[in-house]
């Protein structure tokens, strides 16, 4: 006969059983905040704009993207080593001269140069399968499935390349996104940005253009972001929200009375989520600056 005791299920690890309380009390708390929130009526000159990176999902988009596509063969380890280094100098330093910040603009995309658009958007559907989907913030995600219960439209505004943007977008139910445009001609990438990363003020200025052509009220409008950077896009609504902040966010929004939302676990998340930020964002530049090189040395 079997013995009983192999049927008998192990006990839960206390980091399983903190991870799930922590899963737990977010949704909880995420779920209270809607039903609260779905009392209010609907504005239809309100809408709502959210940051990606470390703020709808976990990690750097295009991170995952940069990873999914070396993964495929697009670029080598060798081709962006010292590129990665140099970036996370520059970041984790915080030294960034002129010339610095125009090269990695010129390179910022020029990875997926001689590709076309097709295959981008068709690989970009795999890798977030794969890499991103199970990086959603549920909390976030609550928090946008209430603005689009209230009969209101949601837009991501992230650096990130618009087709990654717009298919994170489409999967998550939203009304759209708006992201750094690649140049292309008759349908392949050349490796050039149209204009300049979506960053900082460029979000700004891209949500006063939506806010004019769809008749929205920026004072009836929110904001989501992890991001000190992005005070200039936080600044313009009426409700700005800080999502698992970074310490200069965190102390402006107490400074300024805004909501904050943290669904990271604990002081030690946190303190990772700085670094990795830092350390994937370096990765992605150097991914862009190494392939920019290796193609300008063929």
């Amino acid at each position: 006969m079997t013995s009983p005791e192999k049927h008998r299920r192990q006990p839960a690890r206390p980091a399983d059983l903190r991870r799930r309380s922590a899963l737990a009390g977010e949704a909880a708390a995420a779920s209270a905040e809607v039903e609260t929130a779905l009392s209010t009526p609907a504005d239809p000159t309100s809408a709502a704009f959210f940051d990606v990176d470390n703020t709808v999902m976990q990690g750097a988009s295009i991170f995952h993207l940069a990873r999914g596509l070396y993964r495929r063969q697009f670029f080598t380890t060798r081709d962006i080593a010292d590129a990665v280094y140099k970036q996370a100098y520059f970041r984790i330093r915080g030294v960034e001269d002129p010339e610095h910040i125009a090269q990695t603009r010129s390179s910022a995309l020029s990875f997926i140069a001689g590709h076309t658009v097709a295959e981008l958007e068709e690989l970009g559907e795999e890798i977030f399968d794969e890499a991103m989907a199970h990086r959603i913030w549920p909390g976030t995600r609550a928090l946008a499935q209430m603005h689009l219960d209230q009969g209101q439209r949601v837009w991501l505004v992230t650096a990130a390349p618009i087709e990654i943007a717009s298919i994170i977008a489409r999967r998550l139910g939203l009304t759209g996104a708006m992201g750094t445009v690649a140049e292309h001609v008759d349908g392949v990438y050349t490796g050039q940005l149209v204009g300049d990363l979506l960053h900082g003020p460029a979000k700004a200025e891209a949500i006063k253009s939506l806010a004019a052509r769809e008749g929205l009220d920026l004072s009836h409008c929110s904001a989501y972001s992890d991001s000190y950077n992005d005070l200039p896009m936080l600044g313009l609504v009426g409700d700005p929200v800080a999502i698992n902040p970074d310490p200069q966010l965190r102390s402006h929004a107490r400074q300024h009375g805004w909501r904050v939302r943290d669904y990271r676990t604990g002081r030690k998340a946190a303190r990772i989520g700085v670094l990795s930020g830092a350390v994937a964002g370096a990765l992605a530049g150097g991914v862009a600056a190494g392939v920019s090189a290796r193609r300008r040395h063929h």
